[in-house]
């Protein structure tokens, strides 16, 4: 009989900032998939974003660190950064190749999910990875389950993760209108980005 192989999570994203949102995810993730550890990749240029709004990729990724520091289960990775890849297709098969022997969940918010259909190459996507899907508040039941199904059984996992209305846009226009976000990202982050006086113009 084969050991099963132990299953790595990835969550990608701008953290722009990085907040606990993403941290309830890759919490609940790693514990209901009982997965080895979570990789946070900080994208080097999301293909969503406009340049101009977008925190240089070093700075993302040092806030990425800093919040995942606390915890063990978590480690940052500037994978995305270093090769300077813009598909998550892409970069699920650099992460196969830095760490082989194991099977890989991409965590996302069920936003992405219903937007699946417009990344590069979604089969290739799947074809390299399993989906675990945290339920954003908003987002229709009926239409993530269809998504589900449409992506096919056994590909993706909804999560029951506890549904956190936080969003990294919001934490800059707070910043950018002189109110707090404490409790909305972690502390050593909240620090650099006054530190560094980032979003006060966003």
């Amino acid at each position: 009989m084969h050991e099963a192989r132990p299953r790595l999570g990835i969550l990608g994203g701008s953290f722009d900032p990085p907040h606990i949102g993403h941290l309830v995810i890759a919490s609940e993730a790693h514990a209901r998939l009982s997965l080895e550890r979570v990789l946070f990749v900080p994208a080097a240029a999301p293909p969503h974003k406009d340049l101009a709004e977008r925190t240089a990729a070093g700075v993302r990724l040092e806030m990425t660190a800093l919040a995942v520091a606390e915890d063990i289960r978590f480690v940052e990775s500037g994978l995305e950064i270093e090769r300077g890849l813009v598909y998550t297709r892409d970069t699920l098969g650099a992460v196969a190749e830095r760490f082989p022997g194991r099977d890989l969940v991409f965590i996302m918010g069920s936003d992405s999910l219903l937007q699946l259909d417009t990344w590069c190459d979604p089969e290739g996507v799947l074809a390299r990875c399993t989906l675990a899907v945290a339920p954003r508040p908003g987002d229709d039941p009926a239409l993530v389950a269809a998504a589900v199904t449409r992506w096919g059984a056994g590909r993706v996992t909804i999560l029951d993760a506890p549904p956190v209305g936080v969003s990294s846009s919001q934490i800059r226009a707070r910043v950018a209108g002189g109110l707090p976000i404490r409790y909305l990202v972690p502390e050593t982050v909240q620090e650099l980005i006054f530190e560094r006086g980032l979003y006060r113009f966003a």
